[in-house]
Order: structure tokens, then sequence, then C-alpha cells
């Protein structure tokens, strides 16, 4: 996030476009609830589904699933032609809107509107609300970038903040909401596969050079494999072993039998988990590691702020922390860790990433410290690109429309997505193991709307089969206008009814994420 969770409510109009924010985020939903209710936020919501958020909405815009270039693009359009623009922030701060305004200027909103379902004037009025408000807020999660061109959706809104001057300054920016649990963490820390920690490209060779002789090794000078090529080269053998820490592919990823498969390809898979996961159950040796509760250390969250993680429980049998288990290999290996502590290894991080240098162990022990802070004298920093972008002048970038992979045809007539629910978590390896909470959510189900379902003759609570190009599964028909004709909805938490046995491993050619909120579907009743 550029900025915090606590500048949503001084926000004037916050746009929530990809993100069932109450249900996947439900703290940060309160927030921006409190935003709309007692603090006068203009909450414009852009989603298919009739989410609980569109509650205390102004504006709900219901585009088609994989249309949002469009639509943003559409309400670019409206403050260009109506001079609603910065034009000060843009002449300061910014290049290349010239290059991006052939995508913008072509699409009208009466053009948006035949492709994305949403009226011209909504989005005439979405575009008005966010321009002439003081401060306006991008929110976003993966409904954003899950996609195969959801490097063009995030780059679209980036052109949108800009383009009104929402960008270095409280309650405005834009905000991806992250998925899980320290992910901005693990990121910070080098976990992608083309950089350093501190986000120096491993392409660099002066980055390179530090990282070298602080750990005594030759580092590889190009990028490794994302996830979903990983999982595509051990089908192939051209990967032998994996090891997966804390992740469970085998109902998290998209087209489940091609990565179940893959797995099962592996001559030696290592999985390092808290429970026996759907994942581990392929593994050759499950190393049982430590629940947030159970260990040291610390967290990042999606704001930036870095916090302390203090052991609260025992460990149970022969689980241990995952630092220590991480250690101990890399031994047995032939590279020497001498670590004691998290303590001494967040040292480390202070010495080696410039955006930590000032969150020590000390600091952080009552309370967070958000990054950028480079030294300990400095308090650490709320919002950022406040005075410049880290490149110098922000950049706008073209986004012209593309469609999805796949878009429904006379086979498969519907237009799948998926998504999470509230209670459950994930793969729900946690929360499906809580006796209340699946007497709440049992699972298992599939919005469907109420036209559709006529249409099929199925009635509400019937089971049906959900079929796509990739595999089958059945559920529970849950007849509903939260969704709008012609598409359908399924969480991606249960086993019993594995949402991803149908989605799309089609990826987008930047980021390399799957497109696993649209795919073409077909639903029938089972007898």
């Amino acid at each position: 996030m550029t900025n915090s969770i606590s500048e949503f409510e001084t926000a004037d109009t916050v746009f929530i476009i990809g993100s069932n924010t109450t249900e996947a985020h439900p703290i940060i939903g309160l927030k921006l609830r409190r935003a709309a209710l007692f603090h006068g936020a203009k909450i414009i919501v852009a989603d298919p589904r009739r989410i609980d958020i569109t509650q205390v909405a102004k504006l709900h815009l219901r585009q088609r699933s994989g249309t949002d270039v469009a639509l943003i693009n559409a309400m670019m359009n409206v403050i260009l032609a109506e001079g609603l623009e910065d034009k000060n922030f843009i002449a300061e701060r910014t290049e290349g809107l010239e290059d991006a305004l052939p995508a913008i200027k072509e699409m009208t909103p009466e053009r948006a509107e035949k492709i994305t379902g949403v009226p011209a004037e909504n989005i005439r009025q979405a575009g008005r609300m966010f321009a002439q408000a003081d401060r306006a807020s991008i929110v976003y999660a993966m409904g954003i970038t899950q996609h195969s061109h959801g490097t063009d959706n995030v780059k679209a809104l980036c052109n949108l903040a800009m383009l009104t001057g929402n960008l270095g300054k409280e309650g405005a920016g834009v905000n991806p909401l992250r998925g899980q649990n320290n992910v901005q963490g693990a990121c910070d820390m080098g976990g992608l596969p083309n950089v350093l920690p501190g986000y120096k490209p491993v392409t660099d060779e002066a980055a390179r050079k530090v990282f070298e002789e602080a750990w005594g090794v030759k580092l590889p000078e190009k990028p490794g494999l994302t996830m979903i090529e990983m999982l595509n080269a051990a089908e192939k053998g051209e990967i032998k072993a994996l090891f997966i820490m804390g992740e469970n592919p085998a109902l998290s990823d998209p087209n489940l039998n091609h990565t179940r498969h893959a797995l099962d390809q592996c001559e030696f898979l290592v999985v390092q988990d808290i429970f026996l996961t759907e994942t581990a159950q392929f593994a050759d040796v499950v190393l049982p590691g430590a629940s947030f509760a159970e260990k040291d250390g610390t967290f990042t969250n999606t704001e930036r702020r870095v916090g302390r993680v203090r052991q609260a429980l025992t460990l149970p049998g022969q689980a241990r922390q995952d630092w220590q288990i991480i250690q101990d290999l890399s031994n047995r290996m032939g590279y020497a860790m001498k670590y004691d502590s998290p303590r001494q290894i967040l040292e480390e991080i202070n010495q080696l990433v410039p955006q930590y240098a000032g969150i020590t162990w000390y600091r952080i022990e009552k309370k967070g410290i958000q990054w950028p802070c480079p030294d300990t004298s400095h308090p650490g920093t709320k919002f950022l690109h406040q005075d410049k972008f880290t490149r110098g002048k922000g950049k706008f970038h073209p986004t012209p429309f593309l469609e999805s992979a796949e878009l429904p045809d006379k086979k498969y007539p519907l237009l799948l997505t998926t998504g999470r629910q509230l209670y459950h978590f994930h793969t729900s390896t946690m929360t499906g193991r809580v006796e209340g909470l699946e007497e709440l959510c049992p699972g298992g189900s599939v919005e469907i709307n109420p036209e559709d379902a006529a249409g099929l003759e199925i009635m509400d609570g019937e089971k049906v089969e959900v079929a796509s190009r990739r595999g089958k599964v059945e559920a529970i028909a849950l007849v509903t206008e939260k969704v709008p004709k012609g598409t359908i909805f399924m969480p991606f938490h249960f086993a019993a009814a594995p949402a991803n046995m149908l989605t799309n491993d089609a990826l987008d050619p930047t980021a390399k994420i799957p497109e696993l909120k649209v795919c073409a579907a077909a639903v029938r009743k089972v007898a």
C-alpha cells in the first residue's frame, strides 16, 4: 500500500475494485465502513457481485469480470473530456501521458458500456466523483491481479491515480490489499524470483555484490521461475524436487488436475506446514512448522508495518520454528548459517535492506514501524511518494483493453469467477478445523443468478455439476441476485468442491500470475 490503513477514514472518495473487502479483509472493511458512515467518504465499488460493502457505497459498478481496464480507461476518458485532471501534478511529477492517451481516448463511456455492461452514465458519475475529490484512494486486491492482463489492470489504476494527483498525499494512493499474512514481508525479503531483499533486481551486478559479500556465495544472475512456471517445469521433468513452505497449491492453484499431476511427477517433494494439507499428502517428507502463535520474529503487514511476533504457545510434538528448520537444512546442505535468534536475523536485515535499516528489534517492542525507515532516528513512512517517485517522475503506461484468455461459448455459456468468504481463510487449512465456522459456512456451493437457474431448471439448494474445459466438481446451488445473469461464483476454500479444479492457468505475460478470476463454465442439475 502506498498509504496507511488509518488514512481510509480521511479520504473523501474510495474506489474499491477487485476486492471483497469486508469478507477478505474484515478489519480494513470496518475502516471503510466507518469512513462512509461517520466521515462522509463516498465509496465507489466496482464488482460484478453485490458484495457486502456495496451497502454503504454511493455507486456500485457491476462490470463483467475481466473488463476492468475498459472501465478504468473510460473513467479517465470522462476526466479528460471534462477537464477534471490535475494539470499541475501531471506537469510537475509525471511523464508519458501522451503514450497512454490513445487507449484512454478510444474508450468512451458508451463503448465501455458495451464491453463492461456498466451504464455509460454510471461511468461518468464514477469518473467525476473520483476526480473531484480532494483525496481519493484506490483499494484493490486479487480481483484485479489474477487475470491474464492483471499487470495492465494495475497500471490503469496507477494511471488513474496520477491523472487526478492522488499519489504522495494523505488519504489517497494506490492500495493493494495483501491476500495472506506477511505476504508483504516475504516479498520484501526477496521471496520473488526476480529480486533480492529490498527489491534489488538479481540482474543488477552491484546489488548482487552486496549480498555476495555478506553471505560469502556467488548468486545467480538470472531470474528464477514463478510458482506456476515451477509446476509446469516439474510436470515436464525439468524440475526434480520442490520445497513447499506454508502453501497449499493442491487446492489453491488453478487447473488442479494439472497442479496435482505436477506434484506427483516430482521425484522428491518436501512440504513444511502446520497441518497435513492436501499438498502435504503428496510429499515424500513433511516438516512440522510453527504457527504464528508458536514463534518469535516479525511480520510485515499490508501497510508496510513491521511488527513483532511473540511466542505464546509451546510448540507441539516435533514442530520447530521455521527459521531453525531452514538453518539446519542449509547447514546440512553445505552452507553454514549461525543465527541464534530472530533478532539476529533482523539485525542482518537492518544492514542489508535500506528500507528496513532503522526498524530494529527494540524499536518495535511496543509498536510496529512502516518502511521505508532509513535510520533509527526516522519515525517510519506513513505514505509513499510525498515529494517524488522512486524513479523520479511517475510514468503513465498505455493500457489498451484486452479480453480474458477464455470467454463463454455455447458449450460453456457461463462466466465463472472465484473468491473468499468471511468465515474461512485461504484453503481452510486452519479455519476448516473449527467446528463453529464449519457450521456457519460449510462451503461447497455455487452462486447462480435466478434467471440462469430458471433456464437450467435448477432450484435453490439442489446439487449441481459445474464444469469447465479443465474439470468438473459438484456443489450446492445458491440461487441469488448477488451475481449478475451470466456469471457464477464459487469460493475456493473447500476441498469438497474445489473451485480451482475449473479455473484457468493462463498467465499474465509480465507478472506470470494465473487467470483465477475468469473462465468459461457450464452448470447442470445432478440427478
